[in-house]
């Protein structure tokens, strides 16, 4: 798996190869700088420790901090780990965008916009009461929540008026349309968690992945050619 971390900056249409016009989310992703490489005889396991962006060291705790000057780093915005990370680097590389191509498919990671404190109908879609036919005070209310004499209780997990928003989420299987690497961005297709100026990671897709499409596509070139052939062999016996 490949990845990189990034910044939302914005929204924007471009168009494709054939002229038609997409709406795409422009993130800069980089330069990415290599921290820390972890091995499974040492660490138990594969990863790659990139960091993004620059801040002042009076921001960052000590033993971060401490972290960060082991392997010569300037103080990052933000740290993430990516386990199995498929290039060979080292410590104080860098990595960029053009890890990517275009038409690859990745996953975007986020946290979304806060909402703040929000009532079921907003939060959870509920319908609410009536407007009209006597009905008062019970507009946007979400109804009874109890469970009669047993267990006398409200179960867990019901679904309650309460604070909105600022989660982490994944957005899957978005396409790559351009990479700008002389400007370190990528227009990715659609939209993804957070606001602007928001951090976000940008990995390879685990469900379109490029060895996953280049299978796809050699299957669909089969079946092509098998409906080709079984057409001929067809025209053959008419």
């Amino acid at each position: 798996m490949i990845g990189l971390l990034g910044k939302k900056l914005g929204h924007a249409r471009v168009y494709d190869a054939n002229g038609v016009i997409v709406p795409v989310t422009i993130v800069q992703a980089g330069p990415n700088r290599v921290l820390q490489c972890k091995t499974p005889e040492r660490d138990g396991y594969k990863a790659v420790q990139l960091g993004f962006g620059e801040q002042k060291e009076s921001r960052l705790t000590k033993p971060v901090l401490g972290h960060v000057k082991k392997h010569n780093g300037t103080p990052p915005r933000i740290i993430r780990e990516f386990r199995d990370f498929e290039l060979e680097v080292k410590p104080g590389d860098t990595v960029g965008v053009n890890i990517f191509r275009a038409g690859d498919y990745v996953d975007a990671v986020g946290i979304t916009k806060g909402r703040g404190f929000e009532g079921v109908v907003k939060r959870h879609h509920f319908r609410g009461g009536d407007m009209s036919h006597g009905a008062k005070g019970w507009h946007r209310r979400s109804g009874a929540i109890g469970c009669r004499l047993f267990p006398g209780t409200v179960n867990r997990g019901m679904k309650m008026p309460g604070h909105m928003g600022q989660v982490r989420r994944t957005v899957q299987n978005l396409q790559i349309i351009q990479v700008r690497e002389a400007e370190n961005l990528l227009l990715i297709k659609g939209s993804m968690p957070g606001a602007e100026g928001d951090y976000v990671i940008i990995r390879e897709s685990k469900k379109r992945s490029r060895v996953l499409e280049k299978a796809r596509q050699e299957r669909i070139e089969k079946h092509k050619s098998m409906a080709k052939g079984g057409k001929a062999k067809a025209a053959a016996k008419k």
